[in-house]
């Protein structure tokens, strides 16, 4: 038997979101939309990158509302970026809004990405293609979820409700001045220190669609995520004096011994009533004051919701009187979803009806690039290269297939197939007279691994070359080829999770660079050295 429908105020599932954020902007005379994507950014944009402040990025997959577009504002988010219901948005759209806030900022921005698989892969591609640009841009992960807490690694830390912590702390410091590093090393400082932990008593439906997990009748699921992920366990629903503090004692313990005071977010995540979120607010007080630990601010309120899922999400963040954390957080701001602020003098039936801001479009001449085409004979050597490696691939598919079905979902030889393919098409889209710099060359293998591959591969075989692509825009020496190779593998690392001893193809294309840093002279060109 099917599970019905869930009843939701929708016009059709397909275009829910562009219709929600056109909603919000409408209602706030601050935002606009971006043209032709579904990003809300500020109305000021254009004065704030004059500035020369830092400017912000935030965003995920939608049913989380009111983030992340509710955080955009002064004092916060400079942007935001919506992709479908619990979907990460794709690169193109991420590095949109990129473009959007940081072109003739020579100041840089900042990506506040929350820890979730899909998200950290995305921004990852649009930040690389970003730099690729002579964009400056850096980036956050937040992970603050107590319930996944892994001794050697802290990947599994999923990105909940402290994120919007990071908006405030991150966007009061870009209204001060702060440079761009500066912004980066408090948020990361922040980021270890808060902890959160939720608690659903219904669970969560996409539009569309029905229920994406069932409870029973007294049941509630402890630490699960905000797409509906499983937690750390189910029990019989309890009192808010018996439940919220056993919460609470799992987040303090994250925190470490000896915290004096922290600040304290209680979040609505999506149907819990007004009148149960503030009684939990009085438990969750309650128990850290008869635990010795003081609450300076306590916020309460929706802020990272999980669609329409009853339940509640308690987090902490260790900090101390009259700390910097603390005049950030009590900073002024514009943002429509940051509690206690008012956002404007106007009546808050005002409309909003300016046009979309309209991106402006970038000039090649923007970025210094010291490209110089290979020669002739060496662009033959290495497409001659890359077409045997293709054929090679095509051949062993059903093998590739067969050794990922041991350890992944089998189908490593069908993926490669299609890098294939899309290199091909390009192969024979160009003459033989046409001449590509070896920056040119990366770009060109990490956008067919971006719209062909699919997947997490796609995206790792993409920010790897969009990494090497940088490093090799200003010279193609054996030196620059080591670096290339090198931040490649960085980035592979950093996007993706992975590093040595994880069993992934890490080791092995770590020890490319390390085999190149052998040889001499390493000032000679790529295309002096023999082809082997």
């Amino acid at each position: 038997m099917s599970t019905p429908v869930t009843k939701k105020l929708l016009n059709d599932p397909e275009v829910c979101v562009q219709e929600s954020l056109e909603g919000l902007v409408a209602a706030q005379p601050g935002l606009r939309m971006l043209q032709g994507h579904p990003v809300v950014i500020r109305e000021d944009i254009r004065e704030v990158k004059t500035s020369g402040k830092v400017t912000l990025l935030s965003g995920g997959g939608s049913g989380h509302e009111p983030s992340h577009a509710g955080f955009v504002g002064q004092g916060m988010l400079s942007a935001a970026v919506a992709g479908d219901v619990f979907s990460s948005p794709p690169p193109q759209r991420i590095l949109a809004a990129i473009r959007a806030i940081s072109q003739g900022n020579k100041a840089g921005t900042l990506l506040i990405v929350k820890n979730y698989t899909g998200d950290r892969l995305n921004f990852g591609i649009a930040a690389e293609r970003a730099k690729s640009e002579g964009l400056k841009v850096a980036m956050v992960i937040v992970g603050e979820d107590c319930a996944l807490l892994s001794p050697g690694k802290s990947v599994q830390r999923r990105g909940l409700c402290g994120t919007i912590l990071i908006h405030k702390i991150a966007g009061a410091m870009a209204e001060l001045g702060h440079s761009l590093e500066e912004i980066k090393t408090a948020a990361e400082q922040a980021i270890q220190s808060m902890g959160t932990m939720g608690v659903s008593l219904y669970p969560c439906s996409v539009p569309g669609a029905g229920p994406t997990f069932t409870l029973g009748p007294s049941e509630i699921e402890i630490g699960l995520g905000i797409h509906g992920e499983a937690g750390i366990k189910r029990q019989e629903l309890s009192s808010a004096n018996e439940l919220i503090p056993s919460l609470v004692k799992t987040v303090m313990a994250s925190l470490g011994a000896g915290v004096k005071s922290v600040v304290l977010v209680v979040n609505n995540l999506g149907g819990t009533s007004m009148l149960e979120l503030t009684l939990v607010v009085k438990c969750a007080i309650d128990s850290l004051l008869e635990s010795g630990v003081a609450v300076l601010r306590a916020y309460h309120g929706t802020f990272m919701t999980s669609l329409d899922m009853a339940g509640v999400s308690v987090t902490c963040l260790k900090t101390t009187t009259g700390s910097n954390l603390i005049k950030h957080l009590d900073a002024e701001t514009t943002a429509p979803a940051w509690p206690r602020v008012c956002l404007s003098k106007s009546s808050g039936a005002e409309r909003n009806d300016l046009p979309p801001l309209i991106q402006q479009e970038r000039k090649k001449t923007d970025v210094t690039v010291k490209d110089e085409p290979l020669p002739m004979d060496v662009q033959k050597g290495i497409m001659a290269a890359i077409t045997g490696a293709c054929k090679v691939l095509c051949e062993k598919e059903a093998e590739l297939n067969e050794l990922d079905s041991g350890c992944g979902d089998g189908d490593c030889g069908h993926t490669l197939k299609r890098w294939t393919e899309g290199v091909y098409e390009w192969l024979s889209s160009h003459d033989g007279s046409t001449r590509f710099s070896a920056h040119e060359l990366a770009l060109h293998l990490a956008h067919i691994s971006e719209s062909r591959m699919g997947g997490s591969s796609g995206a790792l075989y993409s920010i790897f070359f969009l990494a090497v692509a940088t490093e090799l825009k200003n010279g193609t020496s054996l030196a620059d080829l080591t670096r290339a190779l090198g931040a490649g593998n960085k980035a592979i690392s950093t996007y993706g999770g992975a590093s040595v001893g994880d069993r992934t193809m890490i080791p092995w294309m770590r020890s490319i660079p390390a085999f190149r840093r052998q040889r001499q002279p390493v000032q000679k060109k790529l295309w002096r050295m023999p082809l082997r």
